[in-house]
Order: structure tokens, then C-alpha cells, then sequence
């Protein structure tokens, strides 16, 4: 019995953790600068139903779901179809909870799928499971289906994913996360190890999601266009050495008036950003027993 209570009680403080960090990610990605069309500490960007104070109340808000979603995972035995129906069900019942704390502004319900799944694979999987191992864990739980999920939402995400036939945020869950993967946590690393500063590194995370991604926020707000011109204005930064160079730095100045004069916001790389961050810095600690998970 003994045993068993300290099982429980290392499963609820990693719960605890990983929905704390889901937390801190969020604050830390809203807080970032400069971002270019999107809110920061400069201002509101591209918005103007979205501020700072409201992006943070609305990270803080979600703290406990993202909480029981990591506990859904360390319920759970093995990835299966109940798992990814309650963490669908605890996902609806976040945004709802977002909605109630932003007055029913829309601020991170791509973040709460993206960082919900892989919040339930890193509390599925072993202590200590590398970024990799949980997007891919994240990936095989969101190809499952939900009985519950509404058929139609009516999302602007929804709508420009199925106008311009892109997998938008739902098929980058059920790649397993490939422009976390393969470009914003490379690039975040690579900047950090050449020396940039740790805002310098994550902004050109940004930039290398924002480069590949068919970010349907950009989509629905530019078309086809001016996700063209955004792509190719982001990488340009990069291919200059980044924002921590004097000429990466004036391309994202003329970047960032592009979108501005668009009306652009690349929100859907700025919740893969968070994601970055997440499986960056998610914690490790005593693996529990096999026979007590």
C-alpha cells in the first residue's frame, strides 16, 4: 500500500508539472519579441480583440486542464481509443474554461490541441521520453478518432483548412508535430549553441515554423498569397543568420510590415512554437514502477 500511495502521489506531481509547463510555455510564447503579426510585449499586432494581459489570463486559465490531460495519459495503459476520446472530452472542457476567462475571445484553442495531446503522451509515456517520443506518441493518439468531436465547428482554422486542402493544426497532430520536430527544435537548439540569446533563438524558431507551415490563421486572413510572401519572408531572415543579425533583423522588419499591411497573423506557428518550447523543456524525474502505472 505504501508503495502504491507514493506511485499516486509521483503520477499527480508530474500531472502537475507537465500542466504547470503547458502553462509557462504559453505565458513565455505570448510574452516573446518582436513577433511579427502577432501579439507580444510591443503590442497586438495583427489583432485587436487580443491584448497581453488577455493571452496570459488565458494561459493561466488552463493550467488544471492541461493538467488532466497529462493525468488521462498516466491513467492510460497504452494508446488507444478511450484515451483520445477523454482527452478530447478534457480538451472541450478547456476551451470552455478559456472562453469564460477571455470573455469568449478565441486566444489559444489551437494551443490547447496541440500542447493537450502532447501533455497526455508525456504523461503516457516513461519519465525521461525524448521530444521525438512523445510528438510521436502525441500523433498516434490524435490519428484515432472521437466519437464526440463535433462534426463541424465553424472555426476560421476549420474553414481555411478545408478551402485551400491543407492538413492544417489537425495534421500536424497526426504527423506527429514534423515542423516541431524537425524545424523548431532544431533551429531553437542550433541558435542557442551559436551563441544567440534565448529570445534571439526562439524567435527564429518561429520563423523556421512559420517558413514551411500552411498556417491556416495566415490562410484565412491572406490567402494564398500572402502565406507565399510570409513563407518566403521568414526564410529570408533565417537565410541572413537570424534576428540576431543585423540584416536578419531588417528583414523581419520589412517581414512584419508585409503582414501588418495584410492583416496577417501566423497563429498556427505560434502554438507549434509552444509546442517547441514544451517538448524543449518538458521535466524529467523518477521513472514510477511499471506495475504502478
Amino acid at each position: 500500500m505504501a508503495l502504491h500511495a507514493q506511485a499516486v502521489a509521483l503520477a499527480e506531481d508530474r500531472a502537475g508539472a507537465i500542466g504547470a509547463l503547458a502553462e509557462a510555455v504559453l505565458i513565455d510564447e505570448a510574452m516573446l519579441s518582436p513577433k511579427p503579426g502577432l501579439v507580444d510585449a510591443r503590442g497586438s499586432g495583427a489583432h485587436r480583440d487580443l491584448t497581453l494581459a488577455l493571452m496570459v489570463a488565458s494561459a493561466r486559465s488552463l493550467r488544471s486542464g492541461f493538467a488532466a490531460m497529462a493525468a488521462a495519459g498516466r491513467e492510460a495503459t497504452h494508446i488507444h481509443q478511450p484515451l483520445r476520446e477523454h482527452l478530447g472530452a478534457l480538451g472541450r472542457a478547456a476551451e470552455a474554461t478559456m472562453l469564460r476567462a477571455t470573455g469568449g475571445v478565441n486566444t489559444h484553442r489551437g494551443a490547447i490541441w496541440c500542447l493537450g495531446l502532447l501533455a497526455g503522451a508525456a504523461g503516457l509515456l516513461p519519465d525521461g521520453a525524448d521530444a521525438r517520443a512523445v510528438a510521436d506518441a502525441a500523433g498516434a493518439i490524435a490519428r484515432l478518432p472521437d466519437r464526440h468531436r463535433p462534426a463541424h465547428t465553424g472555426n476560421k482554422g476549420e474553414l481555411a483548412r478545408q478551402a485551400y486542402q491543407v492538413g492544417g493544426a489537425r495534421g500536424q497532430a497526426e504527423a506527429g508535430f514534423p515542423h516541431v520536430v524537425q524545424r523548431g527544435l532544431p533551429t531553437l537548439r542550433a541558435s542557442r549553441t551559436r551563441g544567440d540569446a534565448e529570445p534571439t533563438a526562439r524567435v527564429n524558431a518561429l520563423l523556421a515554423i512559420m517558413a514551411g507551415l500552411d498556417d491556416t490563421c495566415v490562410l484565412a486572413r491572406a490567402g494564398r498569397e500572402g502565406l507565399a510572401a510570409i513563407q518566403a519572408g521568414a526564410a529570408a531572415v533565417l537565410a541572413a543568420g537570424g534576428i540576431g543579425t543585423l540584416p536578419g533583423r531588417r528583414l523581419l522588419h520589412r517581414l512584419e510590415a508585409g503582414m501588418l499591411a495584410r492583416n496577417a497573423s501566423p497563429g498556427g506557428a505560434a502554438d507549434l512554437l509552444a509546442a517547441t518550447l514544451f517538448l524543449d523543456r518538458l521535466p524529467t524525474g523518477p521513472a514510477l514502477p511499471h506495475g504502478d502505472r
